[in-house]
């Protein structure tokens, strides 16, 4: 087999058309020289350059192998380089898992902001709910997830990334949309409420349940649905109201209108929707680290929370 250093050192003669001036270049004495020029030549079975006590010049063979060997020379650095700047975190694939709002509110933003700092990286997206995304995390198949705190999961690591409040979808034809006043949940009180599915959306479950306690009033509950697009179809089909994150306005319909819950609320002190960036403890990817670095290089949480502005 050929060896990258005796196509170097082929290359170099057949630039240079002199050993002397070769073995310069390449810093080596000449006889060192001449030995890989003669193991390429036995290797290949066939003469490279035509020798005479004056002039040394390439064969037809020589020629021919010249562009290939620049090409080789060329194409094994590049590998090295690749492979140190995967192993930096420089370049590489990510796989980034989001939940639905998530792909609102943070995606379009940090995608831009990789895009400038890591341009020779490739993001793949995939679009799952947490529990889904805890288990691709868990299994490998996933990188980072962009989730809602979770509970003790003793293989991840996580941390926030992105608040925001819940606000009130109502029909925009709704007495509350044509009043326009912040809501308070006693004013839902009335109204046919559509829930989170603890199953799915365990999460927003909880914290509606919580939001309802501190306030003191027992909701009016007409169907569960796991995910926020469902329950702003389901508010424009005048079937209730519901409490969506505000990075909802993104996909929400003209037929509804979203409400701030009132600040007087005493549900106010726990209406806080995190949204947290997950990944194992086990991660081999330099990339995992990149990212989160690129978070932290723009202020972590505040200034990803600043997305929703």
């Amino acid at each position: 087999m050929i060896s990258l250093v005796q196509l170097e050192c082929f290359i170099a003669v057949a630039e240079e058309l002199h050993f002397g001036a070769a073995a310069s270049r390449l810093k080596m004495t000449q006889p060192p020289l001449s030995r890989q020029i003669q193991q390429l030549e036995r290797e290949l079975e066939t003469q490279l350059f035509s020798r005479t006590s004056r002039r040394v010049e390439l064969t037809q063979a020589g020629r021919a192998l010249l562009p290939s060997a620049r090409r080789l020379i060329d194409l094994a650095a590049k590998a090295v380089a690749d492979v140190k700047s995967v192993g930096k975190g420089a370049a590489g694939t990510l796989t980034i898992a989001y939940t639905a709002m998530a792909g609102q509110a943070v995606i379009p933003r940090l995608m831009r902001r990789a895009s400038t700092a890591l341009p020779d990286v490739s993001l793949l997206l995939r679009e799952m709910v947490t529990l889904e995304q805890v288990d691709a995390i868990e299994k490998g198949t996933v990188d980072v997830g962009l989730v809602r705190p979770l509970l003790s999961r003793p293989q991840l690591e996580s941390r926030p990334v992105y608040r925001e409040k819940l606000v009130v979808a109502v029909p925009s034809d709704s007495v509350l949309a044509e009043r326009g006043d912040p809501a308070r949940l006693i004013d839902l009180l009335d109204e046919p409420l559509l829930m989170y599915s603890p199953g799915v959306a365990r999460y927003f479950h909880d914290l509606l349940l919580s939001m309802f306690v501190a306030s003191g009033v027992h909701p009016r509950i007409s169907q569960y649905a796991g995910q926020i697009p469902t329950l702003l179809a389901l508010v424009s089909a005048g079937l209730g109201v519901a409490l969506v994150p505000e990075s909802a306005s993104r996909i929400c319909p003209d037929t509804v209108a979203l409400l701030p819950v009132s600040e007087k609320d005493p549900s106010d002190r726990v209406n806080r929707v995190e949204l947290d960036i997950a990944w194992s403890r086990e991660t081999q990817n330099p990339l995992v680290p990149a990212i989160l670095a690129l978070i932290d290089e723009e202020g972590g949480d505040v200034a990803i929370g600043a997305l929703g502005a």
